[in-house]
């Protein structure tokens, strides 16, 4: 068996590439801190335990260090299939200490896969070095056709100690991915290439930039949702909805196969897809002070609505970790002179489906998105907040109009609810 056979054998176990996600484990190492290029998506922030995004950790990690967090988790999650460097900054514009990381968790791990992702920008140079750290695959974010769009998402590129900006910071950019990704495949590397679709910037042209991507040896390809970060020039750019993206995926899959169960992952994610545990690695968690009274004595909706109840879409109770269109019961919590309390839990009938389903999506009527939207708000009647991980921008602008604020955030859900009541007041 050849080196790229071998590589696309192993993506059967690694949970990006296989199609599906399932209960394959990985964990992402935060030992790169450091980045060559500036997005406009993007704000140099990352050490937070409240996000849950691309480029955030609860912290940057030595290659010491990460090798410690390999061994504790695999000893709590029985294996790990995957070991990626996603950050927090890119993992090429800091090689030796990825390159040193590798080497330590190999001299435990003879069977654990390699992955890294990165800019591109880097990629000729250090293509070659990849393959021999024995990383069998590698994901590239790759955001625009040409300089002249890429001007419009880079302010600037960091090269060899010089500052490129505008179209000439883009153009080396976009040289060097098509080039890095050329050799990768040369190399039997598997690469999927990441592109974050920007309302009236990239939308229009991402089918010819992914047929551009697969002239030049792309496997797979990921469009993805922008995550607005405040502070960042794009902010306030308008967002794509679910529908399109499921709507431009399904485009472009003539042309190379797609990713459709991206979680666009934190720098530290460690677990399955949809049970990230990275959280829990960080601080013990903080014990639930139940009410002296019983659930079904006192209701949120008798209760005056500045006493502060949420409702919060949790996977496990302790940890603000799900979607709110995932969630199938979200536990009300009572926060009252600083103090918070569970009061009980309510179930909701599922919002969303999958992604053909998601904001107004490509086989539900609308009316059946709208029944579903009004029956959680009478079951959410007297909260004066939701708080998920992620929240679509219907179910949002509905909750709002209900005069229900909406919090994200990923975090212990009794810190989540005192941080979302305090900012209330």
């Amino acid at each position: 068996m050849g080196i790229r056979e071998e590589n696309f054998r192993r993506s059967l176990s690694h949970p990006c590439f296989n199609g599906c996600g399932g209960k394959n484990t990985r964990i992402h190492l935060p030992v790169a801190p450091d980045c060559n290029i500036r997005c406009n998506y993007c704000v140099r922030k990352f050490e937070c335990v409240n996000e849950s995004r691309p480029g955030v950790t609860a912290k940057v990690l030595s290659p010491q260090e990460a090798l410690e967090r390999f061994a504790a988790v695999k000893e709590r999650l029985g294996k790990i299939d995957v070991v990626g460097i996603a950050g927090p900054g890119d993992a090429l514009a800091n090689f030796e200490k990825v390159k040193e990381c590798f080497a330590l968790i190999r001299g435990i791990d003879n069977e654990v896969t390699f992955c890294l992702s990165t800019n591109g920008l880097l990629l000729p140079r250090y293509a070659a070095g990849i393959a021999a750290m024995g990383v069998s695959h590698v994901t590239v974010t790759v955001n625009a056709l040409d300089p002249v769009m890429g001007k419009r998402i880079y302010r600037h590129v960091e090269f060899d100690g010089t500052r490129y900006q505008g179209a000439e910071g883009a153009a080396l950019l976009l040289e060097n991915q098509y080039e890095g990704i050329g050799r990768l495949r040369d190399l039997g590397i598997v690469c999927k290439v990441n592109i974050v679709m920007l309302k009236d910037i990239n939308d229009t042209k991402i089918p010819e930039i992914v047929e551009k991507l697969k002239k030049s040896g792309a496997d797979l390809s990921n469009i993805m949702q922008l995550i607005p970060v405040k502070g960042s020039v794009f902010e306030h750019i308008p967002l794509v909805s679910n529908a399109e993206i499921t709507t431009m995926r399904k485009s472009c899959e003539a042309i190379l196969p797609q990713m459709y169960h991206c979680r666009q992952c934190r720098s530290d994610a460690a677990g399955t897809l949809d049970e990230d545990i990275s959280l829990e690695l960080t601080q013990k968690p903080r014990e639930t002070k139940l009410p002296e009274h019983s659930a079904g004595e006192r209701s949120p909706q008798a209760e005056d609505r500045k006493r502060g109840f949420f409702a919060v879409a949790s996977k496990n109770g302790m940890i603000v970790d799900q979607h709110f269109g995932h969630a199938k019961e979200f536990y009300i919590y009572e926060y009252s002179d600083g103090e918070v309390h569970l009061v009980e839990k309510r179930d909701v009938p599922l919002y969303c489906f999958g992604p053909q389903h998601c904001e107004g999506g490509l086989t539900v009527p609308a009316i059946d998105r709208k029944d579903t939207m009004d029956t959680i708000l009478e079951i959410l009647e007297g909260c004066s907040g939701v708080i998920a991980m992620r929240i679509g921008d219907t179910p949002r602008n509905r909750l709002t109009e209900k005069g229900i604020e909406v919090f994200t955030t990923y975090n212990y859900i009794t810190d989540a609810v005192r941080e979302a009541a305090e900012r209330r007041d």
